[in-house]
């Protein structure tokens, strides 16, 4: 188990953007709990919290995976990310969000998610996913 990580919860596959914020951790069968981060100094800003910017990373990381599942498995682009940010994820700690697809049509998934660090709540946020075409290429979620 890697320090500050919950038992349990295993390393999602990274690529891209998210391996310079990563590693993300998804809970132990779970696809109520879109993902999980242990906060470190990457991750600080000047009050000695964690960044924003992070916990709106970590937000569009577990909703995007999530409208993935809900669009039967076809890509999805960000189209809005709505960030309410309702307390201090404090360095060390390990923040999660919880997921809830609110709806899916043919062309857009509709979510909401609630980041915690234990059971404090620290921030909320709500979206939505484009459905893309399927052109052929390789794609794995992360």
């Amino acid at each position: 188990m890697t320090a500050g990580v919950p038992e349990g919860w295993v390393p999602r596959p990274t690529k891209a953007f998210a391996t310079h914020v990563g590693p993300f951790y998804s809970a132990p069968g779970g696809d109520a709990v879109g993902c999980g981060f242990v906060a470190d100094a990457r991750h600080g800003n000047k009050r000695g919290v964690v960044h924003g910017g992070m916990l709106a990373t970590a937000f569009d990381v577990a909703l995007g995976n999530a409208s993935w599942d809900a669009a039967g498995q076809r890509p999805c682009a960000t189209v809005s990310l709505n960030v309410q940010f309702v307390g201090a994820v404090k360095l060390g700690e390990f923040a999660y969000v919880a997921v809830e697809v609110v709806k899916a049509t043919r062309t857009l998934v509709f979510l909401r998610g609630t980041m915690r660090v234990g059971e404090r709540t620290v921030a909320v946020a709500d979206g939505v996913w484009k459905i893309l075409e399927w052109r052929g290429e390789p794609f794995v979620p992360g």
